[in-house]
């Protein structure tokens, strides 16, 4: 686990424990896609520079999809099993692949409003969707991996109910890049909000094994303004995810001189 220059903790270089030829074909493809790349520059506009909210830039997106990934390997190792590419008559390999695409393309909707973003997000990402799989699989194939990623990006807006695993898996992950890195920008131009003082006060998030369930999520907090982040946003991103037996969350406030909060367990 590293921490990039914004003070966020992601782990770029993470072995996925499940097949990922696929995904290992497709990332670099789309790390060096120039109309992808510049729908994720071009999605925090909206969203930072006219709004003043956190980051939704490349960013944002490349520690969710770490996570994401991270997430989906933990799951897996502890015997869960996901529905999406299976029902579709896909692959195991092909779970991953749905999980990191849903993952970059769940924001492309900010450079149409922020307001909605979620709903504008499917058919800008559909042509991309488009423009991308057709190198990678069958014209019936296609179809079926676009219908599995669009759904997840749907679903990771709270409202829409994960039908998937794959969906509840980037509904979570987005949830989890809360850090303090996030709310840089708005933060210093005086930006007071409690979206960005709560995540101000996210000092580092972890992920590992946990026990008796498959996922422990740590985090760590320097004040109790993090409990926000916690509890009305990655509470509700967790619920109804199909992932709620699965994933521990214990929060922890790191401050001796703050007992207000000490430790919060989900």
């Amino acid at each position: 686990m590293s921490t990039d220059d914004e003070g966020r903790h992601y782990d770029p270089d993470a072995d996925h424990a499940f097949p990922d030829e696929k995904l290992n074909e497709l990332l670099p493809v789309v790390a060096e896609d120039p109309v992808i790349q510049t729908y994720l520059e071009a999605q925090n506009v909206n969203a930072v520079t006219r709004k003043g909210y956190n980051d939704h830039g490349p960013k944002h997106i490349q520690i969710v999809r770490d996570r994401a990934l991270a997430l989906y390997d933990l799951l897996k190792a502890g015997g869960v099993e996901f529905n999406g590419a299976s029902e579709q008559g896909l692959e195991e390999a092909d779970e991953p692949v749905v999980v990191a695409l849903a993952a970059t393309l769940h924001d492309v909707g900010h450079v149409v409003h922020r307001d909605g973003h979620v709903y504008y997000s499917i058919p800008l990402a559909a042509d991309v969707l488009d423009d991308l799989l057709p190198e990678f699989y069958s014209a019936t194939d296609a179809v079926r991996v676009k219908s599995e990623v669009l759904h997840a990006i749907l679903c990771h807006h709270t409202a829409e109910d994960p039908l998937t695993r794959e969906a509840g898996v980037i509904r979570v992950a987005d949830a989890l890049d809360m850090e303090r890195g996030r709310s840089r920008i708005p933060y210093e131009k005086g930006g007071r909000g409690i979206n960005t003082l709560s995540s101000q006060a996210i000092q580092n998030v972890t992920l590992k094994p946990g026990g008796e369930r498959p996922v422990l999520v740590e985090i760590e907090m320097v004040n109790a303004a993090g409990v926000y982040q916690v509890d009305n946003l990655l509470k509700a991103k967790l619920e109804d995810s199909m992932l709620e037996e699965h994933i521990r969350i214990v929060a922890v406030n790191t401050r001796e001189e703050e007992q207000l909060v000490e430790r919060i367990e989900f």
